[in-house]
């Protein structure tokens, strides 16, 4: 399946971002591959764990903004419905699913690396929500999850700062599970998930049920809350200078209108 390659480790099922040269920005057509890759595996029962990464440089550097620059308000709507959709496909998987950063997660990138249940990194990597720079909002549900794994304090920094963090200070807050050497992210997470694998899978299941079940859960409601609040935002005149002076490599120059 293009752009999300599936490969078999055993019990475990690795699922590779597959975009290098864009960053493994996240287009539609990623998306769509995404939940599909999520629809085949809910229907595997050979599959027991699942990990998450990102081919070359980067896990996913956000959303693809030269396919945003194009996008009404109405098509703004349906590409943040389309990957709510999709993070909320990876979450409900009933196999744990861990994702292995290397380089950015930022954007719609550490929305897709916060559905998952851990996160292991590289010392390299960098976490961000940058949307406000754009003068967009997080758009696939990184606000409630945020708040959901590093508090609303932190949560609020992130978003609002727009500004990126690294591996070291994401381990401190709480974001990633662990921080290891460059090009170990994979083998880490590979191995916790070979572990889970070979535990009594009916076990695992309801255990990660249950621990799931423990935690908060906003993602319906917040997805419905930003919808009425996107669609102004997409035709506004800040919006198109953000993503102009995105494309161009410059601060954007916002009037509030």
């Amino acid at each position: 399946m293009e752009h999300v390659r599936r490969e078999a480790r055993g019990p475990v099922a690795l699922l590779v971002l597959d975009r290098p040269k864009a960053l493994n920005a996240l287009d539609s057509a990623m998306l769509r591959a995404l939940a599909a890759r999520c629809a085949e595996l809910a229907g595997d029962g050979s599959v027991r764990a699942v990990v998450l990464t990102g081919e070359g440089r980067a896990f996913a550097a956000g959303a693809d903004i030269a396919e945003m620059r194009g996008h009404d308000a109405l098509e703004a709507e349906r590409f943040s419905r389309l990957g709510h959709a999709t993070l909320a496909a990876l979450e409900a998987l009933a196999v744990p699913v861990i994702a292995a950063v290397n380089g950015y997660a930022l954007g719609g990138g550490c929305e897709l690396a916060l559905a998952c249940d851990w996160i292991y990194a590289s010392e390299r990597s960098r976490f961000g929500q940058p949307e406000v720079g754009l003068g967009l909002v997080p758009g696939f549900g990184g606000t409630t999850r945020l708040v959901r794994r590093v508090g609303p304090a932190w949560a609020k920094e992130l978003v609002l700062s727009g500004e990126p963090i690294d591996a070291a200070t994401a381990l401190r807050i709480g974001l990633v599970q662990e921080v290891v050497e460059p090009g170990h992210q994979l083998a880490r997470a590979v191995a916790l998930a070979e572990t889970i694998a070979a535990q009594a899978p009916l076990g695992v299941y309801a255990t990660l049920a249950s621990s799931r079940a423990a935690i908060p859960s906003a993602e319906h409601a917040a997805a419905s809350r930003l919808m009425p609040d996107l669609k102004p935002i997409m035709g506004s005149a800040d919006v198109a200078e953000g993503m102009r002076a995105f494309m161009e490599r410059r601060a954007g120059k916002f009037s509030g209108r």
